[in-house]
């Protein structure tokens, strides 16, 4: 009988620690990515800039792009300046917006790439995908895993602590996610990865479950690893759907609804986790889920990010489709517009008695 085995496309090296910044040359060296350290490097103008100055001395064969915003035109950009000049791989080195521009722009181009994460806001720095903003709107652009994740703890620590809350919000929407999959296993067939949604839900409870808050080592780094695992997941299924279900459905509608005024992707997808869990009668885990939220600083009302009732009910109505296809708990209900307005009236009372 034949041994049966599957190849997961995952990092080659994850390091999360204090001052993992700092020897990015020397790991890069140790994991034949780099011996040359000819890198090509995308940096924000903000932050990016001040780490430039750190790593330049480590780095002193890199060449540096500044990364003006997340859209596609600027990861196209990235790619056609660094094409042809021989580079070992290309680093991202920022937040979410530089690490999806880095991937796809490596992608283009043929390189592995290196993610070096600057803050914690969402579950993007390992993933598959690159969300990038187009003529459309946004847009989600398949890429391979970056080969390399190097996570500084003291580096995020000093990024503004509203992104580590947004990552906690990302993290556990897994759970809510996990759950929509299982749902549509059970109502239309979809096959459901049990490694992928293994891997998604332990991240999840991983954060949920912590009692730790956002200036504990050991928590930074539990919720590291659980963004990393929900990107892991992500490969190993082949889309996003380990991580993202009505929570994100949700987060999306807010984002086309109402441009400009959307609030960090975690903050919104964890108030969308939460009101969903409620959906499916699982008070207490909804419960939790706002419990969890409100003790590190997160919202768990649409009015806390600046979201009328009215607003929020026509996200959540409007929310199937942002993702045609995707059967989650709202597209099984179908509620109709009175009816996700008296789901939130009862959602807003549980949660706050």
């Amino acid at each position: 009988m034949p041994v049966l085995t599957r190849l997961i496309p995952s990092p080659v090296v994850v390091d999360i620690s204090r001052g993992a910044m700092d020897d990015l040359a020397g790991l890069l060296a140790d994991q034949r990515i780099s011996a040359s350290g000819k890198l090509a490097v995308a940096i924000s103008g903000g932050s990016g800039q001040a780490l430039r100055a750190k790593l330049e001395p480590v780095l002193p064969h890199a060449d540096w792009y500044p990364v003006v915003d997340g859209t596609i035109d600027s990861a196209v950009k990235l790619a056609d300046d660094i094409k042809g000049r021989r580079y070992d791989a290309v680093v991202g080195l920022g937040g979410g917006k530089i690490i999806d521009v880095a991937k796809y722009a490596a992608a283009r181009v043929g390189l592995p790439m290196v993610a070096v994460a600057t803050n914690l806001s969402h579950d993007g720095i390992c993933s598959p995908v690159s969300i990038l903003d187009n003529d459309n709107g946004r847009g989600s652009y398949g890429v391979p895993t970056p080969i390399a994740m190097v996570i500084d703890l003291d580096v995020i620590k000093d990024a503004p602590v509203r992104f580590i809350r947004a990552g906690i919000g990302d993290a556990i929407s897994n759970i809510s996610a996990i759950a929509d999959w299982e749902l549509s296993h059970q109502v239309t067939g979809e096959a459901v990865d049990g490694l992928a949604a293994a891997m998604a839900r332990t991240a999840g409870e991983s954060v949920l479950r912590h009692p730790g808050g956002c200036g504990d080592d050991e928590f930074l780094t539990v919720l590291s690893e659980g963004l990393v695992l929900s990107g892991i997941a992500m490969s190993i299924s082949g889309d996003t759907r380990p991580s993202s279900g009505a929570c994100h459905e949700i987060s999306h509608a807010f984002d086309l609804l109402y441009p400009g005024r959307s609030a960090l992707h975690g903050e919104q997808v964890g108030i969308g986790a939460a009101f969903a869990m409620h959906l499916r009668g699982a008070t207490g885990q909804s419960g939790l889920f706002a419990e969890v939220l409100r003790r590190h600083g997160l919202p768990v009302l649409p009015e806390e990010i600046g979201f009328s009732v009215d607003e929020f009910v026509a996200a959540v109505d409007y929310a199937p489709q942002t993702r045609p296809g995707r059967f989650t708990i709202l597209e099984h209900l179908n509620l109709s517009a009175a009816e996700i307005r008296d789901a939130y009236a009862d959602y807003a009372q549980t949660i706050r008695s």
